[in-house]
């Protein structure tokens, strides 16, 4: 695949923060550690403080792979992060059903990417490209569904614990359908076997998700973690146990978010007195203080200061950090650089940096993923023949049919020196009202606002008229943005990787890795 660079400004799809930050502007940086290239990386490794248990980490992944079988460089990165020279590159994501949108696989890409640079630049050092799953996230609404083409693909399944634990026993008629649209060519039925691998050969999502993922990118040595381990949340427990006491997050956060308002930008999240969860099997509920105890929302279970300090210490593992809380336990537990993820991602981690000071917890490099948009043959010849660029897909329909319709028309559409020479007269009349009577000025204004409105209108009628004389063309660019635009949203929020997998294989993948530029600031469009 060819690829081609455009700048995310281009695209009309990026919040103002996310820019500001991508051009460097100034009043983001407090709610930051470093720039996310590649001077920043190197002071974020030189001074990145990790006091995690690195032989904890590495056999806690030991056994997490034991029955999946990783390859030779899966089971070489997991050793080297016993290695104090070894550090990670890490994103995040739920356990979207079949991957979920391309987002996910593009969120990975950058970081397998961004470690494979790093490693270039500093070849004295080990750097792991890590998904982190995000196996306590309860909400199942969120990611029990995929789109592929304009098929929509739902798991039905009751739960309110962790996605991570949640069987996968009721998956098969979703698998089925998958399947389904897969169809019986090569690419289709080798990424069928490994959905069925996946969902029909392991009991739970986090293990058909690590499956499926990991035999996607095992070669490019991902090291996949799930979190939802009582080892590791050992490793957090101070910070738990002083947070839900002492509601730190939630004064440090509440805080970034108004100095960010302040500045005119939107926050992503909210804290919570308590940004903690209590998880069981089959539970995931909030932890509220109320009359002197915690309580567990929507249960009877109840702790006293004492008893819950008891539980932290005896249990970590049934205290599930909730959205805010989640990115500090990450950087406690894994010798992380940088973290990869998308716009909102990025803004919500900027309301963290005052949590992360106060618990003296390193903050990695914010690095903003990847975006891609693969226009397909037909629909590049498409533009070509219309007249348009690659770069000009991005504008709204409406506003490539009107630039279509004044390059390819015959007629006059514009008014514009009719209503100048309109309001000329206008202006004249005017001024000899305003000797006759000096009020009349304001009843010529009146008129003359009229008749620009009237100008107006029949501008845009022009327009219509003439846009009915090439339907066809106009057509053809509205069916052009829905097929690239699904939704009318950017593809890689909607599509799944299967219509890519079966059209192009293992290509796919490997072009993602052969073009995206971590560091390099832009969107990326692909063409077969």
């Amino acid at each position: 695949m060819q690829a081609k660079y455009i700048s995310y400004q281009e695209t009309g799809s990026f919040s103002k923060l996310v820019l500001d930050y991508i051009n460097d502007e100034e009043q983001l940086k407090s709610f930051y550690s470093y720039r996310p290239d590649m001077e920043g990386l190197a002071h974020a490794i030189e001074h990145r403080n990790f006091n995690g248990n690195r032989t904890t980490l590495v056999q806690v992944l030991q056994d997490q792979y034991r029955h999946l079988k990783p390859n030779k460089s899966v089971t070489k990165n997991i050793e080297l992060l016993a290695l104090d020279n070894t550090f990670t590159v890490t994103t995040g994501h739920q356990l979207n059903l079949f991957t979920g949108p391309l987002y996910f696989i593009y969120k990975i890409v950058t970081a397998i990417n961004l470690a494979i640079e790093l490693k270039m630049a500093h070849p004295e050092k080990n750097f792991v490209p890590v998904y982190w799953m995000a196996t306590e996230d309860h909400d199942f609404d969120e990611i029990n569904h995929v789109n592929v083409d304009e098929k929509h693909i739902s798991w039905i399944q009751k739960t309110n614990g962790a996605t991570g634990r949640l069987s996968t026993k009721t998956v098969a008629a979703a698998v089925t359908a998958y399947k389904g649209y897969l169809g019986i060519s090569k690419n289709g039925k080798r990424i069928a076997k490994l959905v069925e691998q996946a969902y029909l050969q392991h009991d739970n999502l986090a293990d058909a998700t690590r499956f499926l993922v990991n035999n996607l990118f095992e070669k490019y040595g991902l090291v996949i973690v799930n979190a939802d381990d009582a080892q590791l949340k050992k490793q957090f427990a101070n910070i738990i146990t002083e947070d839900i006491i002492q509601h730190n997050s939630a004064k440090n956060i509440d805080n970034s978010s108004k100095n960010l308002e302040k500045l005119g930008y939107k926050t992503q999240v909210n804290g919570r007195d308590i940004n903690f969860f209590y998880l069981i099997d089959n539970l995931r509920e909030r932890l509220i203080f109320e009359d002197g105890k915690y309580i567990v929302n929507h249960t009877e279970i109840s702790f006293t200061e004492a008893e819950l300090k008891d539980e932290i210490e005896s249990h970590p593992e049934r205290f599930s950090p909730n959205v805010v809380m989640r990115p500090m336990y990450q950087e406690v537990i894994l010798p992380n650089i940088a973290y990869i993820g998308g716009g909102a991602e990025v803004s919500y981690w900027m309301q963290l940096k005052a949590n992360f000071d106060y618990y003296q917890v390193d903050f990695p490099v914010l690095l903003l993923r990847n975006s891609a948009l693969l226009i397909d043959k037909r629909s590049a010849e498409n533009l070509y023949r219309l007249g348009f660029s690659l770069e000009d897909i991005f504008l709204p329909a409406e506003e490539l049919k009107n630039i279509w319709v004044k390059r390819n028309t015959t007629a006059e559409l514009s008014l514009a020196d009719e209503t100048r020479a309109i309001n000329s007269i206008f202006d004249q009349i005017k001024l000899n009202a305003y000797k006759i009577d000096k009020t009349l000025s304001v009843s010529a204004d009146t008129a003359k606002q009229r008749a620009n409105r009237l100008l107006a209108n029949l501008e845009k009628k022009l327009f219509r008229a003439e846009k009915r004389k090439h339907e066809t063309a106009l057509q053809q660019i509205d069916n052009v943005k829905k097929r690239l635009f699904p939704n009318g949203t950017l593809q890689e929020r909607i599509l799944n990787i299967a219509p890519m997998y079966v059209n192009y294989g293992e290509d796919f993948l490997s072009s993602c890795v052969e073009n995206f530029e971590p560091l390099g600031g832009d969107f990326t469009v692909l063409l077969p």
